[in-house]
């Protein structure tokens, strides 16, 4: 199918040198010398691109870029001006401009923004023909056979009430494994509360899960519930156990053990029927052979061992995972459907070997899906 592009430029000169260059691409161009011809002309054939002046009378380009997105939504636009102006270039890439370029006009540049804006078109056009590209899953994503076999331990352990401990990297996806348990349970319907126990010190720590009474330390001026009884009968996930101290790690034993937990500053327990689940990336063998972590807290939060693969082991989970980490970024800035990755930026993401895992590959696409204002991410958008 041939390509169509408007040109609209009040300036004769421009009109004719941009049509003399890109005639050579065999495109089917029509120049106009207006924005109310430019929008005539996509009422009467809708063109794949517009290449407009932004500095026109009457109607500038910023305002037709408005008009064009609102009227015929896809087309992609291009805008040009003689003015250096970064306000101006960020205001037309804010509201939807493809790209922007400066007069006077590098032409061999000009040539390679129209073919790559054209080469995105037909990559989303060939995207939208594939089926179940955006029933990506809601929350863990991966076919990888060790995925698949820890998806099966979490549908064995989640009907249980016992302590289980969730080992990985980090980045991994430890809290979504926790989420994932929980609300396979019986008790999905109750809270699902996560503390994170590198954020307070121990002290804190302490009264933050069993809660205080007024007056056991400076500051309590009121009786408060700790996450403990909170929980009611849910989940509570410690995450990053490894890091909490050794009178901590006894007082969480004794819980465990017993089921029941004192207040800071309280003489009576109280009762729990939360489920604890412990989350870490540390060596807790090599913590217990060394003495900092107790070996008998160890076994008892290990009644069940969920381990999440880190994601260089298992990089045929990549393209799903992007895909759906995309979509997410995308509804997160308030865009529409969400930008396609080229071929050759998929096979960077494949490359990388992403030390930070999950969470540096979300990072690294919610970046993309900001820049990639054509609709397709290249492996220049990528950081």
């Amino acid at each position: 199918m041939t390509q169509r592009i408007l040109i609209v430029d009040d300036d004769a000169r421009i009109r004719g040198t941009l049509s003399r260059v890109l005639a050579r691409d065999g495109v089917a161009l029509r120049v106009v010398a207006s924005a109310a011809e430019a929008l005539q002309a996509c009422s009467e054939e809708v063109p794949d691109l517009v290449l407009s002046d932004v500095r026109m009378p009457e109607t500038d380009g910023l305002t037709l870029l408005g008009l064009i997105k609102e009227r015929v939504p896809g087309v992609d636009v291009v805008l040009m001006t003689g003015y250096d102006d970064l306000a101006t270039a960020a205001t037309a890439m804010r509201e939807g401009a493809a790209d922007f370029l400066v007069k006077p006009l590098d032409l061999h540049q000009l040539r390679a923004v129209v073919a790559r804006i054209f080469a995105d078109r037909q990559t989303r056009a060939r995207r939208e023909l594939e089926p179940g590209v955006e029933d990506a899953p809601t929350r863990v994503v991966g076919r990888d056979p060790r995925m698949l076999e820890l998806f099966k331990l979490v549908g064995q352990v989640a009907a249980g009430r016992t302590s289980l401990i969730i080992r990985g990297e980090s980045g991994t996806g430890k809290e979504l494994i926790a989420r994932e348990v929980h609300d396979a349970s019986p008790t999905a319907g109750e809270p699902f509360i996560v503390v994170d126990c590198t954020a307070l010190p121990a002290t804190l720590l302490e009264s933050e899960l069993f809660g205080h009474v007024r007056g056991s330390f400076t500051g309590a001026t009121a009786d408060r519930r700790g996450r403990f009884a909170l929980a009611g009968d849910g989940t509570i996930l410690l995450d990053e156990i490894g890091d909490t101290s050794p009178e901590f790690q006894a007082k969480l034993l004794r819980v465990l053990q017993s089921q029941e937990f004192y207040r800071v500053g309280a003489e009576r327990p109280e009762k729990t029927r939360a489920r604890v689940m412990a989350a870490t990336h540390r060596d807790l063998e090599a913590m217990v052979a060394a003495g900092s972590f107790r070996e008998d807290l160890y076994y008892r939060l290990r009644v069940v061992e969920l381990v999440v693969p880190p994601l260089r082991d298992r990089r045929g989970d990549i393209p799903e995972l992007a895909r759906h980490l995309v979509g997410r970024a995308a509804a997160a800035v308030g865009r529409g459907a969400p930008p396609v990755i080229a071929q050759e930026a998929m096979a960077v993401l494949r490359a990388h070997d992403w030390p930070g895992n999950v969470r540096e590959l979300e990072n690294c696409l919610a970046r993309a899906a900001v820049l990639a204002t054509g609709g397709v991410i290249h492996p220049q958008h990528l950081s």
